[in-house]
């Protein structure tokens, strides 16, 4: 790499997913994740190095719902606080087409535009965390995917919500990184296979 080089910041799709492959189980339920205290400290540092959050509604109001005044209980422990801290404060740009206000430091996007996510990847700053399964699913469908990180819990929910829908092309992908919590969860971080190699930090 040639010294002073601006690198693009990266799509990263981050998600949680059962051994089978829902994100969710049936009536969106999510009671089977694992999240026990070495995985959200894990999960508070991947996102605080996040430059910006990418969701659709119902990810983002799923989050909203909670993480604002999560910190606000004197019970609440330590990963709670840091996490609601970093939700708060981090850019957030909700795609929905009928949501009309977003608070939280968020902005509304309407369509998901390569052209704008491709100028969004060249601004300074952290990579961009995309999360909810159908906005994931339109980025695939536009090649907007750089990475995927994800984090496949010792369940089989036998049905619900796939993580990834349908398609009619093979994706090939390469492993960057895994890590195995002691819950049980093991962490796949995978990459294009035509990207070029960058060094886990």
């Amino acid at each position: 790499m040639v010294r002073g080089a601006v690198v693009a910041r990266k799509v990263v799709l981050m998600m949680s997913v059962s051994l089978d492959g829902y994100i969710e189980g049936p009536n969106r339920d999510i009671g089977w994740h694992v999240v026990d205290v070495e995985l959200h400290r894990h999960l508070n540092q991947q996102v605080k190095a996040m430059g910006a959050f990418l969701h659709g509604r119902v990810v983002h109001e799923l989050m909203a719902d909670y993480w604002p005044t999560a910190d606000a209980d004197p019970d609440s422990p330590e990963h709670v606080i840091e996490f609601a801290g970093i939700w708060r404060d981090m850019p957030k740009y909700v795609f929905s087409r009928t949501l009309d206000h977003a608070e939280w430091n968020s902005t509304i996007v309407r369509e998901v535009v390569p052209d704008e996510i491709r100028a969004l990847k060249e601004q300074p700053g952290g990579d961009l965390g995309l999360g909810g399964a159908e906005l994931a699913a339109e980025f695939m469908r536009q090649d907007l995917v750089d990475e995927y990180l994800v984090y496949v819990h010792p369940v089989l929910v036998g049905r619900g919500k796939p993580l990834f829908p349908e398609a009619d092309r093979i994706t090939r992908l390469r492993l960057i990184e895994s890590r195995t919590f002691g819950n049980g969860v093991v962490m796949l971080r995978y990459g294009r296979a035509d990207a070029p190699e960058v060094p886990v930090a």
